[in-house]
């Protein structure tokens, strides 16, 4: 069987996440340049798998299967890491928390459509979501060295990090209760059939 370029991709960002873990315990800069760097990459895969399975109609169910979960993965790692090294702390940590809970629970949501075979479509809206997420997260990564490149007045890579990862926590919010909203209403109209 020959893997398709897009998948193989989704699994490079698999592979990508125990070195992730690992550079992040790093000392000094390269324990904030690595996993920035790996994370980037990470999700340039995540857009690029995306677009060859479009553009070459390699679409497939492994790709269907890995690619949310490859996503997941690398958010979730990143998140905890960032709330265990005090990056993101206090009442930042709801929005890591709302951002989690929302993929675990569209998981759960888009498995259980997938048994009656009802597709939800990703919106513009939960593509920008993504965006500024792993936009947030990337910035976050950073830490010190962050600081220096983006600090003016009382905005360094922390403070814009944080702004954009309660962005994101919102739009997470809004597309999960839209996705929620559109699988509470196929299940009642099926219950209401039987």
């Amino acid at each position: 069987m020959k893997i398709k370029i897009p998948n193989i991709l989704t699994i490079g960002r698999i592979i990508i996440v125990p070195f992730f873990v690992i550079s992040f315990f790093l000392p000094g800069f390269y324990g904030e340049i690595i996993p920035f760097l790996l994370f980037i990459l990470a999700s340039f895969t995540d857009f690029l798998d995306g677009l060859l399975a479009r553009l070459y109609k390699e679409e497939s169910k492994l790709g269907e299967l890995l690619d949310p979960i490859a996503d997941k993965i690398i958010v979730s790692a990143a998140l905890i890491l960032l709330v265990m090294n005090g990056t993101i702390q206090n009442y930042e940590v709801i929005a890591a928390i709302i951002i989690l809970t929302r993929e675990i629970l569209i998981s759960g949501l888009r498995e259980f459509l997938a048994d009656v075979q009802i597709r939800i479509p990703v919106s513009s809206l939960a593509k920008g979501k993504t965006f500024i997420q792993m936009l947030s997260i990337a910035i976050l990564l950073t830490g010190e060295t962050g600081n220096k490149i983006i600090n003016f007045e009382d905005y360094n890579a922390q403070t814009v990090g944080i702004i954009l990862l309660w962005l994101s926590a919102f739009l997470t919010l809004y597309t999960g209760y839209d996705y929620v909203r559109k699988g509470i209403e196929h299940v009642i109209s099926e219950d209401e059939k039987n």
